[in-house]
């Protein structure tokens, strides 16, 4: 192959022409795969023309040397004049194997040793004109065979017009064909898909004939290529079937190159590209970014282009005539990356991550607190779907994950930031990886997974007027309670969702909470403002847990204020609510009672209750989860450092796992029912180092308020949840808020309400009602490489519980 680098074009167009017999000829895009031209421009405006030594334009001189000359033509705006030059290029070549084989980007060349001739007739095609040179004893080709791959016959003059160039010299001859010509077929060899070109040109002259087979097979991108963020990876067949006549190839040479030039071992070191050859296939592995490679800013998303090539040498049996295979194989792969569709005020991190080859798969995401399979993301409500391009070949992932998981980090109010890993698997090249951090701001907040917020601006009335919440005014204990606050310019108050005055309603498939508002001249009762606001009731209202045991949760609804949650059942009418009150229904059921049904879905159990509505747990069957951890080998021994000084500790009960609001003395006793979490925080009180932590070591729980007494139920033992716990401690992560500065100064755990048996020895069934007290001793101030003292410390608060 011949190269000829033109450029920079400054933006013109370039045009290039072939010259022959002092005629100019334009290389169109037929004429450049007949002909055997191709042309490469980066988006730097430099060119790049490879030609074929045996082109159509070609002066060969014994098949030793080869002379072109070309116009190159560069035309812009009228405005402007055309610059043309004339280039001429002389190559030298003389090492021909028995057959030559050349794949470029719009044409596929075979060039076979015509030694088994005596003499051949030479025929060439020059833009529709054909020259028959009769000479050396009258052979001539009267016909090509094509096997696509059945048999197809053509005359010299019928398979020129049809695209085909059909060359001889006196010692070899020649076939050109576009990728695209019909009698071309897709052939698989060793997993890669193949263009094949298989024919058998006939010779003849009186009462003699004879004839060359000549066949060519040129990779195509799709199925050989396989590429990751950072790595492309172009897979060859080692021996290419359709090429080989023997069952005894014998690879002699591989050349890696780029853009038509061959690499030395140095320069593809350092480069950063690999050669690999096996049983099967010869890889090659580019870096994303390489040399000789470009990005292009192309829509949809960015692209990945570098144009290598593989230069092979095999021999079969014991013919010792070689075969010389050269792919020039331009690749071209968009660039994966992390588009963040969030739109903050649908509180939803919206993520969509591609486009990946079409043997990607998803196998896993790790988040900060955990590992998640693909399925896991989806039964937590994550709604991972994968996409296609319109051709299938590319993949694409979408994932959506809401600012009330757990997962989120934030200030519960206004930022949240999601980080994930996400652990991907390409069939061809192996596993990687794609890191995410993602972050949204809240700037008008009406409300979060908990609580409304309510904000209003002082008008030209000022402050002279009362605010109605629900129906119900805003008095100054009301006030307290909702936290309100006033400036001067504003004033602000914080309503939880489970407030007597917020009521909620259905809209559509689901469950909205609203608050109204209203703001009333005190002296002429005259509404000055009123409005609503509206959140989607974010409280889990079933949930499933490993154990069999089911919990749902009934919600007195705007539209129906006649209905009594206490005489709500189950389908078993036997199955009322273990709690009710005059807004919501508490059930607590197993799989196998209250007539629940089952249903085995491929590897998932279906179970279903109707309560008017149904009620759905899945459990799948027989699945596997994945953990990660990391170790870190100690830099140094750990050391303790002793010192004198008084810590304040205390331990406070939250309402709900938001852990934004705390029972308070007067809330107490409280009455909870059996298996009702109960959601625990101990602080470190006043310290202000940020390097300090709170270590939890035992904590248990004893019928009477001295924490010595028995019996005793271990919750928490050296640090770790009690191996025989039937409902074990669940630990909740601690994040940066409003109210915790420091998350290492805080410790949250779930205790799930018991009781302790009447009679031990016979297990009696019987529940006393008692007063269960959780003790926290032993708690740990652990410092950066260093473990302070052990200090215990008896929590004074009584924590009563049914």
């Amino acid at each position: 192959i011949m190269r000829v680098d033109i450029g920079p074009l400054k933006g013109k167009i370039l045009e290039v022409s072939g010259v022959i017999n002092n005629s100019v000829i334009l290389v169109t895009p037929r004429l450049a795969s007949y002909c055997g031209f191709s042309m490469k421009i980066d988006p730097l405006g430099d060119a790049i023309v490879y030609a074929s030594l045996q082109n159509c334009f070609a002066l060969n001189v014994e098949d030793k040397v080869f002379k072109t000359v070309l116009n190159l033509r560069l035309y812009g705006n009228q405005m402007v004049e055309d610059e043309l030059y004339q280039v001429a290029e002389t190559c030298y070549y003389t090492d021909w194997a028995a057959r030559e084989i050349i794949c470029d980007r719009n044409y596929m060349e075979a060039s076979e040793r015509t030694s088994r001739l005596v003499h051949l007739m030479s025929l060439q095609k020059r833009e529709g004109k054909m020259d028959q040179l009769l000479q050396n004893k009258g052979f001539k080709i009267t016909k090509v065979v094509f096997f696509t791959p059945e048999e197809r016959i053509m005359e010299v003059t019928e398979a020129q017009r049809a695209g085909y160039e059909i060359a001889n010299t006196p010692t070899r001859l020649t076939l050109r064909s576009s990728k695209t010509a019909p009698e071309t077929y897709i052939q698989q060899v060793k997993g890669v898909n193949m263009i094949v070109l298989k024919t058998s040109t006939v010779f003849e002259k009186k009462w003699q004939m004879t004839q060359i087979d000549a066949a060519a097979a040129c990779p195509i991108q799709q199925g050989s290529i396989s590429f990751t963020p950072y790595t492309i990876i172009w897979f060859l067949p080692k021996f290419i079937e359709p090429l080989i006549s023997t069952n005894q190839p014998r690879l002699l040479e591989v050349f890696v190159g780029i853009d038509g030039h061959r690499l030395s071992p140095a320069e593809i070191a350092a480069r950063g590209y690999a050669i690999t050859v096996t049983d099967l296939h010869i890889i090659v592995h580019i870096p994303v970014g390489a040399v000789g490679g470009y990005f292009k800013d192309d829509q949809p998303f960015k692209t990945y282009t570098i144009e290598p090539m593989l230069e092979l040498l095999w021999t079969e049996g014991t013919t010792l005539e070689n075969t010389r295979y050269k792919v020039l194989f331009p690749i071209t792969i968009p660039v994966p990356q992390i588009v963040d569709n969030t739109v903050a005020k649908e509180r939803i991190f919206k993520v969509l991550l591609g486009p990946f080859g079409d043997d990607v798969a998803l196998i896993n995401i790790t988040f900060p607190s955990g590992v998640l399979s693909a399925a896991d993301c989806n039964v937590r409500g994550f709604n991972v779907q994968e996409h296609r391009s319109h051709n299938g070949s590319l993949k694409f992932l979408t994932l959506q994950v809401p600012f009330t998981d757990r997962l989120v980090l934030g200030n519960g109010y206004t930022v949240y930031s999601l980080h994930m890993t996400f652990g991907l698997m390409a069939a061809l090249a192996g596993p990687f990886s794609f890191t995410a951090r993602l972050e949204a701001q809240l700037l008008d907040i009406s409300c979060d997974h908990a609580n409304f917020y309510v904000l209003v601006k002082y008008g030209t009335h000022g402050a002279q007027f009362q605010t109605l919440l629900g129906k119900r005014t805003l008095s100054p204990d009301l006030a307290q309670q909702y936290n309100a606050r006033e400036n001067g310019t504003h004033f602000s108050v914080t309503v939880p969702f489970s407030a007597p005055d917020v009521v909620f309603e259905v809209r559509g498939s689901s469950i909205r909470s609203r608050l109204d508002v209203t703001l009333r001249n005190p002296q002429t009762g005259r509404h000055v403002k009123d409005f609503a606001l509206t959140c989607q009731f974010y409280s889990t209202l079933t949930e499933c847990f490993p154990n069999g045991t089911i919990t749902t949760v009934a919600v007195k609804v705007e539209s129906v204020p006649s209905l009594n949650p206490g005489q709500l059942t189950l389908r078993d009418p036997n199955c009322g609510p273990r709690f009710s009150d005059d807004r919501f229904a508490y059930f607590v059921f197993t799989a196998n009672s209250c007539g629940t049904k089952r249903k085995v879905l491929l590897n998932t159990l279906l179970l279903r209750h109707i309560l008017k509505v149904r009620v759905i747990c899945y459990y799948v069957v027989n699945t596997t989860y994945a953990l990660t951890f990391h170790t870190r080998a100690r830099r140094s021994q750990p050391y303790a450092e002793a010192a004198k000084g008084k810590l304040q500790i205390a331990m406070r009960l939250a309402l709900d796992d938001t852990y934004s609001a705390f029972h308070q003395d007067e809330d107490y006793p409280l009455t909870k029912f059996l298996q009702e979490p109960l959601y625990f925080e101990v602080e470190l009180m006043t310290l202000t180092n940020p390097h300090v932590s709170l270590e939890l070591e035992n904590c248990w729980a004893t019928v009477d308020k001295d924490g010595t007494s028995q019996p005793r139920w271990n919750l928490i033992i050296n640090g770790c949840v009690n191996p025989v716990d039937p409902h074990q401690v669940v630990f909740h992560s601690v994040w940066v808020d409003a109210r915790v500065k420091y998350p290492s100064h805080h410790k949250r755990f779930e205790v799930r309400t018991f009781s302790f048996m009447k009679d031990q020895d016979t297990m009696s069934p019987q529940v006393l009602s008692t007063n269960v007290r959780a003790q926290v001793s032993n708690m740990r101030l652990a410092k950066k490489k260093s473990i302070n003292k052990k200090i215990r410390k008896n929590i004074k608060k009584n924590r009563n519980h049914k």
